[in-house]
């Protein structure tokens, strides 16, 4: 091979080497960007559910009661389903899943271009912060729905997607009181707040309790748009507990 020639060579490989570390170097940049993301801290918030409107979107409607949820149901559906014909003889009962089925099917049609299917609402999960994560340096939350007895049923919210691996950062004065709660093995408890509006295909389900014979389960299907953390019960401000 001549002087030239392999002058050549050695620059096509040259290039073919900086191609390949600069291919290198955007992936592990963009997986160090999609690790940052995944992380998921979150703002642990010591407000109460009464002061919301300070966070969420104006014209949010919060539906964290008894009665805010059956204002919702009627303004969507209009009056309850007629549980005790729908459960019949129960579960034994051969027509009983086609008259739930038909119940879903039925509400489904009657709520199309429901205004009230546009509204953005906000529903509330319990859950308590479980332990520290040395490695992200943050908290651990667990949630889960709350079921919630009304004259239309029980209610339970769901979410389209469960947020998973919910972790917060607090400032340190809220860091250490945790700590130290849960050194007593003391629960610290939190408020899962979820905004978004109803998904229109699969607004609301309904079926029967598992919990108690014969009693209703209504289930509107959010997609969710926000989170928001709420510390249930904070420390007293410049309060050091032991």
């Amino acid at each position: 091979m001549s002087g030239r020639s392999a002058v050549r060579s050695a620059s096509k490989l040259l290039k073919c080497l900086v191609s390949f570390l600069l291919v290198c170097t955007v992936s592990l940049l963009s997986v160090a960007a999609r690790s940052e993301d995944d992380q998921g801290h979150r703002p642990l918030r010591t407000i109460s559910l009464l002061q919301l409107d300070q966070i969420l979107p104006s014209g949010t409607h919060l539906l964290v009661n008894r009665s805010t949820m059956e204002s919702f149901l009627a303004a969507l559906e209009g009056t309850p389903p007629d549980w005790a014909t729908v459960y019949g003889l129960g579960h034994h009962d051969p027509a009983h899943d086609e008259r739930l089925f038909n119940l879903n099917r039925e509400r489904d049609a009657a709520r199309e271009e429901n205004p009230t299917l546009t509204w953005r609402i906000a529903f509330v999960w319990t859950g308590e912060i479980s332990h520290f994560d040395a490695e992200t340096q943050s908290y651990s939350i667990a949630v889960g729905p709350e079921l919630t007895p009304t004259s239309w049923g029980v209610v339970r919210f769901k979410s389209e997607e469960v947020p998973g691996n919910l972790r917060v950062r607090p400032d340190k004065h809220l860091a250490d009181w945790i700590d130290r709660s849960l050194l007593r093995h003391e629960s610290v408890r939190v408020s899962l707040v979820m905004v978004g509006t109803l998904i229109p295909t699969e607004s609301v389900i309904y079926d029967f309790s598992h919990e108690e014979e014969g009693v209703g389960l209504i289930m509107p299907v959010v997609r969710v748009e926000q989170v928001e953390i709420l510390l249930v019960q904070p420390p007293a401000s410049g309060v050091q507990r032991d």
